[in-house]
Protein backbone atom coordinates (compact mmCIF):
# COMPACT_ATOMS: atom_id res chain seq x y z
CA UNK A 1 0.00 0.00 0.00
CA UNK A 2 1.06 3.52 -0.82
CA UNK A 3 1.52 6.30 1.97
CA UNK A 4 -0.79 8.33 0.39
CA UNK A 5 -3.30 4.54 0.56
CA UNK A 6 -2.54 4.28 3.79
CA UNK A 7 -3.31 8.28 4.81
CA UNK A 8 -6.81 7.79 2.67
CA UNK A 9 -7.20 4.97 4.64
CA UNK A 10 -6.37 6.91 8.07
CA UNK A 11 -8.39 9.48 7.10
CA UNK A 12 -11.75 7.49 8.34
CA UNK A 13 -10.34 7.52 12.22
CA UNK A 14 -10.91 10.41 14.21
CA UNK A 15 -12.36 14.20 13.08
CA UNK A 16 -12.01 16.65 15.53
CA UNK A 17 -14.95 19.68 14.85
CA UNK A 18 -13.28 23.05 14.13
CA UNK A 19 -15.02 24.33 17.60
CA UNK A 20 -13.12 21.74 19.83
CA UNK A 21 -10.01 23.49 19.49
CA UNK A 22 -9.06 22.34 23.30
CA UNK A 23 -7.40 19.00 22.74
CA UNK A 24 -5.57 20.37 19.77
CA UNK A 25 -2.85 22.70 20.25
CA UNK A 26 -4.13 25.45 17.95
CA UNK A 27 -6.31 28.31 18.05
CA UNK A 28 -8.86 29.92 15.64
CA UNK A 29 -8.92 33.66 14.94
CA UNK A 30 -11.77 35.17 12.40
CA UNK A 31 -10.45 37.84 9.94
CA UNK A 32 -12.95 39.60 7.77
CA UNK A 33 -10.86 41.68 5.47
CA UNK A 34 -10.80 39.47 3.27
CA UNK A 35 -13.26 37.26 5.44
CA UNK A 36 -10.99 34.01 6.84
CA UNK A 37 -11.23 31.79 9.41
CA UNK A 38 -7.45 31.27 10.71
CA UNK A 39 -6.42 28.17 12.94
CA UNK A 40 -2.98 28.75 14.46
CA UNK A 41 -1.02 25.40 15.76
CA UNK A 42 1.93 25.95 18.21
CA UNK A 43 4.40 24.32 16.05
CA UNK A 44 3.62 26.86 12.84
CA UNK A 45 1.43 25.03 11.17
CA UNK A 46 -1.65 27.54 9.72
CA UNK A 47 -4.51 27.17 7.87
CA UNK A 48 -6.57 29.98 6.42
CA UNK A 49 -9.66 28.97 5.30
CA UNK A 50 -12.41 30.91 3.31
CA UNK A 51 -15.22 31.67 5.37
CA UNK A 52 -17.71 29.17 3.10
CA UNK A 53 -15.15 26.04 3.64
CA UNK A 54 -15.64 23.59 5.47
CA UNK A 55 -12.73 22.88 7.28
CA UNK A 56 -12.53 19.26 9.82
CA UNK A 57 -8.89 19.35 11.43
CA UNK A 58 -8.00 15.45 12.09
CA UNK A 59 -5.91 14.38 14.92
CA UNK A 60 -6.30 10.42 14.23
CA UNK A 61 -4.18 10.07 17.45
CA UNK A 62 -5.63 12.37 19.90
CA UNK A 63 -2.22 13.62 20.89
CA UNK A 64 -3.59 17.07 19.91
CA UNK A 65 -1.12 16.98 16.90
CA UNK A 66 -3.29 17.59 13.44
CA UNK A 67 -2.33 14.66 11.01
CA UNK A 68 -4.38 16.63 8.47
CA UNK A 69 -7.83 18.71 7.38
CA UNK A 70 -10.50 17.57 5.58
CA UNK A 71 -12.05 20.78 3.21
CA UNK A 72 -15.66 20.45 1.02
CA UNK A 73 -16.39 23.46 -0.42
CA UNK A 74 -14.10 26.70 -0.88
CA UNK A 75 -10.48 27.32 -0.58
CA UNK A 76 -7.62 27.20 1.92
CA UNK A 77 -4.04 28.59 2.29
CA UNK A 78 -2.07 25.85 4.51
CA UNK A 79 1.52 26.89 5.90
CA UNK A 80 3.74 24.74 7.36
CA UNK A 81 7.19 25.56 8.16
CA UNK A 82 9.99 22.82 7.02
CA UNK A 83 11.55 22.32 10.78
CA UNK A 84 7.65 22.03 11.87
CA UNK A 85 6.84 19.35 9.19
CA UNK A 86 9.90 17.27 10.20
CA UNK A 87 8.46 17.17 13.72
CA UNK A 88 5.05 16.11 12.84
CA UNK A 89 5.69 13.80 9.79
CA UNK A 90 3.93 15.47 7.23
CA UNK A 91 0.29 16.66 7.04
CA UNK A 92 -2.27 15.92 4.57
CA UNK A 93 -5.20 17.89 2.84
CA UNK A 94 -8.44 15.61 1.72
CA UNK A 95 -10.98 16.74 -0.33
CA UNK A 96 -13.74 15.03 -2.28
CA UNK A 97 -11.17 14.46 -5.46
CA UNK A 98 -7.93 14.63 -4.19
CA UNK A 99 -5.63 13.72 -1.45
CA UNK A 100 -2.62 16.78 -0.87
CA UNK A 101 -0.02 15.80 1.47
CA UNK A 102 2.66 18.75 2.48
CA UNK A 103 6.99 18.76 1.86
CA UNK A 104 6.63 21.60 4.68
CA UNK A 105 5.39 24.39 1.99
CA UNK A 106 3.22 27.27 1.35
CA UNK A 107 -0.39 26.00 -0.74
CA UNK A 108 -3.43 26.92 -1.39
CA UNK A 109 -6.10 24.27 -2.64
CA UNK A 110 -9.49 25.29 -4.00
CA UNK A 111 -12.62 22.74 -4.06
CA UNK A 112 -15.52 23.21 -5.85
CA UNK A 113 -18.29 20.34 -6.53
CA UNK A 114 -16.58 19.75 -9.53
CA UNK A 115 -12.68 19.67 -8.79
CA UNK A 116 -9.78 20.41 -6.28
CA UNK A 117 -6.99 22.87 -7.97
CA UNK A 118 -3.92 22.85 -6.19
CA UNK A 119 -0.97 25.41 -6.15
CA UNK A 120 1.95 25.64 -4.45
CA UNK A 121 3.74 28.70 -3.81
CA UNK A 122 6.93 27.62 -1.52
CA UNK A 123 8.18 24.23 -1.36
CA UNK A 124 6.52 20.32 -2.50
CA UNK A 125 3.15 18.84 -2.39
CA UNK A 126 2.01 15.58 -3.42
CA UNK A 127 -1.23 15.15 -5.22
CA UNK A 128 -3.56 11.95 -5.78
CA UNK A 129 -7.14 11.31 -6.66
CA UNK A 130 -8.87 10.31 -3.52
CA UNK A 131 -9.79 7.04 -5.00
CA UNK A 132 -6.76 6.59 -6.36
CA UNK A 133 -3.86 7.67 -4.12
CA UNK A 134 -1.30 5.24 -5.43
CA UNK A 135 -0.86 7.20 -8.24
CA UNK A 136 -0.01 10.68 -7.44
CA UNK A 137 2.18 13.79 -8.71
CA UNK A 138 4.70 15.81 -7.13
CA UNK A 139 4.36 19.76 -7.47
CA UNK A 140 6.93 22.50 -7.08
CA UNK A 141 6.82 26.15 -6.35
CA UNK A 142 4.64 27.94 -9.13
CA UNK A 143 2.68 24.47 -10.03
CA UNK A 144 -0.48 23.63 -10.18
CA UNK A 145 -3.32 20.75 -10.65
CA UNK A 146 -6.94 20.35 -11.07
CA UNK A 147 -8.46 16.96 -9.98
CA UNK A 148 -11.79 16.33 -11.29
CA UNK A 149 -13.66 13.18 -11.40
CA UNK A 150 -12.87 11.92 -14.28
CA UNK A 151 -9.43 9.34 -13.97
CA UNK A 152 -6.88 10.92 -16.83
CA UNK A 153 -4.18 11.67 -16.08
CA UNK A 154 -2.99 14.48 -13.25
CA UNK A 155 -1.60 17.05 -15.31
CA UNK A 156 1.17 19.18 -13.62
CA UNK A 157 1.16 22.83 -14.64
CA UNK A 158 2.67 26.35 -14.36
CA UNK A 159 0.15 28.01 -13.31
CA UNK A 160 -0.38 32.01 -15.18
CA UNK A 161 0.38 34.55 -12.71
CA UNK A 162 -3.63 35.90 -13.16
CA UNK A 163 -4.76 32.31 -11.77
CA UNK A 164 -1.95 32.52 -9.20
CA UNK A 165 -3.36 36.62 -8.14
CA UNK A 166 -6.54 35.58 -8.33
CA UNK A 167 -6.48 32.43 -6.02
CA UNK A 168 -4.04 34.51 -3.49
CA UNK A 169 -6.07 37.56 -3.40
CA UNK A 170 -8.58 35.78 -1.61
CA UNK A 171 -6.46 35.50 1.49
CA UNK A 172 -4.77 39.11 1.18
CA UNK A 173 -1.90 37.98 -0.53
Amino acid sequence: MSPLARVAAAFAAVVVPVTAHAQTRCTETTRFDPPLRILRCTDGLTLEAERAARLRPVDRDGDGQLEGAEIDGSAVLVTLPPRANTRRGGFQILTPHAIASVRGTIYAVDVTTAKTAVFVARGRVAVARRNAPAVSVTLGPGEGVDVGEDQGPLDVRRWPQERVRSLLERFGR
